[in-house]
Order: C-alpha cells, then structure tokens, then sequence
C-alpha cells in the first residue's frame, strides 16, 4: 500500500453471528450465569423488599380510593357509566401514585446509600463507540464526536475506545458532506485517536438493522459496544465508568446510564431540561432501586456486551395483521428483555454523571417524535407473551404502551364527566334553575369529598417535583447550582405553570397518536428535527385543531352550566393550542429554567461547540451561517 493513501475508512472485518430470537421458545446464553435464567435468583440484595415498597402504597392508595368513591355513587345506584368512570380514575391514580412512591425510594435511597467501591478486578476492554446517524447535520455529530474521543484519549487507562460513524443517511448531499467531514476530522485528530465511518447502501431495518450490520460485520473484534445517538454527548468519565462498571460485572449484559438533557434554548426545550435536571434524578434513582437487576435499555448511552447482545438479542420481525411483515420499531425494550430472558443482567447505573442529550425544541417537533414512540410502544403489546420474559421485562413493556394509553384514558374521563353533569345532581354545578333561568346559582364549592378528591390528585401529581427537589442536596446539587433561591422557585413556578398549560394538549396529541398507530395511519421512522422547526401559523392550526374545538367545545358546556367548573383550566390551555404552541419556539435568556448545566456550562460542551465551529468553516467557509442549535 502506498504511505500516501489516506487510511480505510473501515477496519477490517471480524463478522459475529446475530442470529433472530423466537419470542415462541426459551433461551439461556451457555456464556451467561446460570443463575440469571429465567426465573432464576439473580437478584441484588433487597430487591425483592424495594419493590413491595415501591407497587404496594400505589395499590393501597388506589383501592382506597376507588372503595370511597364508590361508596359515593351507591347512594343512589350505581350506573355502568359511573362505573367505566370510577375504573378509569382508578387506573389513571394507580400510575400516578406509583410515581409517588418510586421518588420516595429514590429519596430514601439517596439519603442512606453511599457509592460503595467497586469490586472485582477492571479488566481491559475493547470497546466500539457506535453513533448511528440519519440525515443529521455532519459537523454537529462529529463535533461531539471529537470532543469525546478526545476526553478519552486525556483520561487514558487501561480500555481502548475506537469510534465509529454509522451513517444510514439518504440524501446524497448530506452524505457526501458527511464523508468529507469524517475525512477533514481524520486528518487533524492526534496519534491514539481511532474514527471510522460506514454508510450502508439500504437503511434495512432501520437503526434496528443499522446495529445488526455493524455487529455481524465488525462486532467479533469488540468486547463491548457503548450505544449512542447522534445527539449524545457523554464525558470522557462517564464512559470509562460505564466500561470499568461493564468489565468488573462478568454477569452484566448491559448497563444503561441515566441521559440528563442539555443544549435547550426554546421555552419547551427549556422546560423538559429543567423537569428532567431537577426532578429526574430522584426518580430514576428510586427506579435504580426496584428494577435490579431487571433494568431497561433506551437505545443510547448504554454499554453492552457485544458478544451477548449478538447471541441473544437479535429481532425477529412480526406478522401484521394484513399478512405481511414489520420490523421492531422501539427496538431497545425488547432486546433488554431478551438480554435478561437469556441470563444477563441489565443495570441501570443513574448515580454516573456526564451522560448528556437533547431534547426537541418545540412542541410540535416534540408531538412528531411522540408519535413514532407510541407507534413502537403499542407494538410492545404483542410481545407481552413472548416465552421466558421476566416478569419485570413484561412490566417495563407494558409500562411504555400504558403511557400512550393512558391519554385517551383521561380524554375518556372529561367526556364522561361532562355526560354525568346532564343530570340533576350531577357530578357538575347547575348554574342556571328551571324556575329562574336568569338568575345563576353560584357555584357551591363546599362539598368536602368532592373539593378532597380533586386536591388529593393535584397533590399526588405535584409531590414528585416537590420531594424531588428536598432530594437535590442529597445528589450533591445545591440551590445556589440553579442561580439561587429566589431563580430557582421562579425557574420551579414557571415550569409547573408550563406542564399544567401543556398537559393537557399533550394528552390529546397522545390519543392522536394512539389513533393513528391503531389504523395504520403512523408510517415509521422520519429523521428527527434537532434544531427545532419553524412553522407557520396554518400549521399550527392545523396541527391543534382538535385541541381547540374540544377546547372551544368545554367552554360552551362550562358557560352553559353543563360542565364543571373545575375542567376550566383544562379548557383553557386547550382553546390556547396554538399560541401556547407558538409559545414554545420561543428563544429563553439564558437563566429562565436554567439547570446547572446551563449556568455553568460542562467542559464537554464547550468542547463539542468548538469542534462544531471549525468543522463546519472547514467545509463551508467561515461565513456560512450556524444552525438554530448551535
């Protein structure tokens, strides 16, 4: 070969078989522990404790109040409407008091457990950085590509990291500037630092497939393979303790690290990032707690064992309904419980920091995303009976389907709750008599179960942000990390006034989603608007039609004295959809919802920023203007 020959852009390869799972017969990994087959007793100490703490309150608080409740409605008969009412409350209370108790794990956890040293030796590893990519902006990506392999190659250590660029990209421009980018990147990384690129002629299979064919083409050379996404971002640290948590578990098959969301600059961007930075980490820590050994896997910023995910986790494709074929779309699920269905344990690690993504920018890109998860979810459902799952893997499948179900659920209760109201002594206020037609009644609040039952269920859906938030000292945060007490309540104030306003448009673009996944009309993946788009206002009408007419539709019954009271404010941020949309576009000044992250920006992202920049002047000249993300 001549010395003046840019190096291959791939390795050579060291193919490793990746046979299709059957979801009809058992399988156990020979190279797994035998105690984590299924039904075995691979559990960490307490868990079996930690879980009876964290379903029994929930289960408690549900049957009590569906037994008070019911108590209510046999005065007079119980009707088979108020029965489908008094269902749904209890399903839809039952979730949120689950929330409940998971963040007062989380709390507990955070207050009496201490990171306990590892054990066991750190043995070297050879690991694959993989960052699928899709039509996504080249020099964002491989800005933070650099800034982590650079991080890495600082750190040092006993592991060795090689990167490599999946790219399924179909449009031949972002291609060809995609090759150029990895090629210019190449040229200038220091000795020590490997980068690979691949792009696949056929996207088969989607990122699903994009995986598969890394796996059986390089996959025999890698002991491991830490997961990413094009928009990841994770500290040189962070993955080294991912791999050394990997390599000192010889009966760990994955471990998930706990993605904290960065880089938001619009008002709902803002708002997801502030939610999950201040009231995530309790509950993901009381997650850490009552999943054990039976975690779940969320597609990126994970570590797993290559060798075991090629043995026991490749997919097999459903059967649909019209006689065809479908891939799985919310692949990670099922390949974490097909990991843990063959004797290896899935780990959930949230106490490693520096595990960073983004989140979309405005409400309607966050719809749009929403809508090809709920397309995967629901498709969980038909996996429920795949033979030798954990029954905690059954729970994580069917948790992430509920999500979805749950907004038509809710939709459900406020019609139901408006047709109740039609009778004299309804569940509603009658404004208006017969006898006085222009005379209103003003609305009695005084009946104490009924004022207790709706304080009791805003209560519930708040005590997580506020236990989450007497938790933050306890995960090394401090108010004064957020810009003080005073920013911080005002930061916290807007952020709840933001979700109520949100909720419920997003519970109808929710059902939405169901609806178009149950007729077909969901068509797959389409690449993800990282930046944020910029609509028009008919698109957001049309967008939010539904949310406005219902909106329109509640305004009338609540003027009409046909609908209660207490469904205004629902009423109001659904006949304010579209504003409230164009709303969340909106840039934020940098200490409005700030997290720490965003006052005190992390090294990485500086360094990920400035590998943008000269990335992108490299190949497009210094005057070409920078995308919304940057």
């Amino acid at each position: 070969m001549r010395d003046d020959l840019p190096p291959p852009l791939v390795p050579p390869e060291t193919p490793l078989a990746m046979p299709a799972q059957d979801f009809g017969r058992r399988f156990h990994d020979a190279s797994a522990p035998a105690s984590g087959a299924a039904g075995g007793s691979d559990r960490p100490p307490g868990v079996a404790l930690w879980r009876i703490l964290a379903f029994s309150p929930a289960m408690a608080a549900t049957v009590a109040l569906a037994w008070v409740m019911q108590g209510w409605f046999a005065a007079d008969g119980v009707t088979p409407l108020e029965w489908v009412l008094l269902t749904l409350i209890a399903f839809n209370f039952f979730w949120i008091t689950f929330t409940v108790s998971t963040v007062l794990l989380g709390l507990y956890s955070l207050a009496r457990t201490r990171p306990t040293p590892a054990r066991g030796p750190r043995r070297p590893m050879r690991v694959a950085l993989l960052v699928p990519v899709y039509n996504e902006v080249p020099w964002y990506v491989l800005g933070n590509a650099r800034s982590m392999l650079e991080e890495l190659r600082a750190i040092g250590g006993p592991h060795q990291y090689e990167m490599f660029i999946l790219s399924d990209t179909r449009d031949p421009e972002i291609a060809t500037q995609e090759e150029q980018s990895v090629q210019a990147l190449r040229a200038e990384l220091p000795d020590g630092i490997t980068l690979y690129y691949r792009r696949r002629e056929k996207n088969t299979a989607r990122k699903v497939g994009n995986i598969h064919d890394w796996v059986t083409r390089w996959g025999g050379d890698y002991e491991a393979m830490l997961v990413l996404d094009a928009d990841s971002l994770m500290t040189g640290r962070a993955i080294v303790r991912l791999t050394d948590a990997l390599s000192r578990d010889p009966a760990a098959g994955l471990i998930q690290s706990f993605p904290q969301l960065i880089g938001a600059q619009s008002v709902f961007g803002r708002m997801q990032q502030f939610a999950n930075g201040v009231y995530g980490l309790a509950l993901a820590e009381g997650l850490a707690r009552w999943t054990g050994h039976e975690g779940n896997y969320w597609g990126h910023n994970a570590i797993i064992r290559t060798r075991a995910f090629a043995t026991c986790a490749g997919l097999p494709e459903l059967p649909t309904l019209a006689g065809g074929t479908s891939i799985i779309m919310s692949h990670d699920f099922v390949e974490a419980g097909l990991l843990r269905r063959a004797g290896w344990r899935v780990r959930f690690l949230p106490r490693i920091r520096g595990s960073y993504e983004e989140t979309p920018a405005t409400l309607v890109d966050h719809i749009q995303r929403d809508r090809r998860w709920c397309q995967g979810n629901l498709q969980h459902l038909r996996i429920l009976s795949a033979t030798g799952f954990h029954a905690m893997s059954r729970f994580h499948l069917a948790h992430g389907a509920i999500g979805y179900l749950m907004a038509p659920v809710w939709f459900a209760l406020l019609v139901i709750w408006a047709l109740i109201g039609h009778d004299e002594g309804g569940s509603v206020i009658t404004y208006f008599s017969e006898k006085n037609p222009l005379r209103p009644n003003w609305p009695d609040m005084s009946e104490p179960r009924h004022v207790a039952v709706i304080i009791l269920i805003y209560a519930m859906l708040l005590l997580p942000k506020v236990l989450s938030v007497a938790a933050l000292p306890l995960t090394g945060r401090r108010i004064g990390d957020y810009g003080g007490a005073g920013r911080f309540l005002l930061s916290m104030s807007t952020e709840i006034l933001l979700a109520i306003l949100y909720a419920p448009i997003l519970m109808v673009q929710q059902m939405i989603a169901v609806l178009r996944t149950l007729f077909g009309l969901q068509k797959g993946w389409s690449p993800q608007a990282r930046a944020g788009g910029h609509y028009s206002l008919a698109t957001l009408f049309k967008c939010h039609a539904l949310e406005t007419v219902s909106g329109v539709a509640l305004w009338t019954g609540i003027a009409a004295g046909l609908v209660s009271l207490w469904l205004a404010p629902i009423a109001l941020s659904l006949v304010l959809a579209v504003p409230l949309s164009a709303l969340s576009s909106l840039r934020l000044p940098r200490g409005w919802m700030g997290t720490a992250e965003v006052l005190k920006e992390p090294r990485i992202n500086k360094a990920a920023r400035h590998y943008r920049s000269l990335l992108r002047q490299n190949l497009q000249g210094p005057d070409t203007p920078m995308p919304a993300a940057e």
